[in-house]
């Protein structure tokens, strides 16, 4: 199977395990409180037409039964999401038809504020509920892996220069946060919104002062704070030119043809347009230096994979995982409201990192690994929570948002209020949608 059609097949099924799980805690809470579900579909069945339905066609036929339940359980043929419809509510199917009659006691609006808030809530708690768990489960399985900030440098790229780092430098606060993680630096200093980076440079503490007018950049470019690493070979495969060549474990190579290597990066300039070449290399291993020849590849690689650095596991036991596991799911939850602050602050230009299913697809591994998918599968699972909180009409914190207008004041929104009030959330999340696609189809062109 290619890549892309495995990152299709990914997408396709990380969705619809998101939009079964979110529609199903709408579901439960309207059977706990005694409401009538309807409808209870994947996707969408605009015009009627589903590939399943309980009460309808192939399956009907032949599973007859089914078309005496309540709720009618089926699959549309438009894959934009999913919905519960519910009795006596006012949702994305814009069916005002029943909502004429006389209110009935299985109806959503004729139940307590409480319990059709807890009900509009189902479908979000049920989202973070399913990321915690999905944690606990890799937390569990696989443990977790950071490269150490606090043991590595930065090898500055043309944007971390313009803003004041130089390679070397050791970063030390972002403002009055202490990062742990290396590989999250770069993501750190545009949530955050950092004004000071303090860096240990050359033995000194040194501040720079952040330009705020890079972010948009900072967002968009990628590998702005490369990870410095020491030349130390750690192995070299048997297809590489210096397989065999005398290389031990860490060997440190310092210079290429007397040209000085501090970090890895610096080799990649000297190696650059000679292919199939050979070169002296400088090593040091333990007291001695040595002299051995180092070989370029058709494409000018040597090949050699150096030992990255300050990279620490952490396993988890059962009862390890279950805090470990809420934890990161209450401090993913954060990082994806400060990505949400900066979408709404122009000035950033984060609005031109919105992306579409395209982006997701992208986003998935090439080849089949169950830690990538279940990490991304949780990561999914809470900005489809968060997305649903935002308080537009169409999402669940819209009508969250009326519930709580109605407990507060004692009065409930009328019919026809809710009904425009729909109508305008579900312009504005299509134009949404419209943008995010617009954004992924500009990134695919250029």
């Amino acid at each position: 199977m290619s890549a892309v059609l495995l990152k299709i097949l990914q997408l396709i099924v990380a969705l619809s395990v998101l939009i079964l799980v979110h529609e199903a805690g709408h579901f439960s809470f309207a059977k706990l409180f005694k409401i009538r579900v309807d409808k209870f579909f994947l996707f969408f069945d605009i015009g009627g037409k589903a590939m399943l339905s309980t009460k309808h066609g192939w399956f009907a036929k032949l599973f007859p039964r089914f078309m005496d339940k309540e709720t009618e359980y089926g699959i549309g043929w438009l894959p934009l999401g999913g919905y519960c419809k519910i009795a006596g509510m006012v949702d994305e199917s814009m069916d005002t038809e029943s909502l004429k009659g006389e209110p009935q006691p299985w109806e959503f609006r004729t139940k307590k504020a409480w319990q059709r808030l807890l009900v509009m809530a189902g479908g979000v708690l049920y989202n973070f509920i399913f990321a915690i768990l999905l944690y606990i489960a890799a937390l569990q399985i696989w443990g977790t892996s950071y490269i150490s900030n606090e043991e590595n440098r930065i090898f500055a790229g043309e944007l971390a220069r313009e803003m004041g780092f130089r390679t070397g430098d050791r970063i030390l606060a972002l403002d009055d946060y202490i990062p742990t993680d290396f590989s999250s630096i770069q993501a750190d200093i545009a949530r955050r919104n950092v004004s000071v980076a303090t860096v240990e440079r050359d033995g000194d503490t040194v501040q720079v002062y952040i330009d705020h007018s890079y972010m948009p950049r900072l967002i968009s470019e990628r590998d702005v704070f490369d990870l410095a690493v020491p030349f130390v070979v750690d192995t070299i495969p048997p297809a590489s030119p210096n397989y065999g060549a005398g290389y031990r474990k860490g060997d440190h190579i310092i210079a290429v043809d007397s040209l000085i290597i501090t970090y890895l990066q610096d080799s990649r300039g000297i190696f650059s347009g000679k292919p199939n070449s050979e070169l002296t290399a400088t090593v040091v291993r333990g007291a001695d230096t040595l002299m051995l020849p180092i070989r370029t590849d058709s494409t000018s690689r040597a090949l050699i994979y150096a030992h990255i650095p300050g990279i620490y596991t952490k396993e988890y036991g059962f009862f390890e995982s279950i805090p470990a596991g809420v934890e990161l799911t209450f401090s993913t939850i954060g990082s994806y409201l400060r990505d949400i602050k900066m979408v709404m602050s122009p000035s950033t230009g984060a609005y031109k990192s919105v992306g579409s299913f395209i982006t997701i697809a992208d986003a998935m591994p090439s080849s089949w690994n169950w830690q990538i998918f279940v990490h991304l599968l949780g990561l999914l699972s809470i900005m489809l929570g968060v997305m649903n909180l935002l308080p537009i009409p169409a999402l669940d914190g819209g009508h969250i948002v009326f519930v709580i207008y109605e407990m507060i004041t004692g009065r409930k929104p009328s019919d026809k209020f809710m009904e425009v009030a729909q109508m305008i959330g579900m312009v504005l999340i299509l134009a949404l949608m419209l943008f995010a696609c617009g954004n992924d189809i500009g990134r695919l062109i250029r």
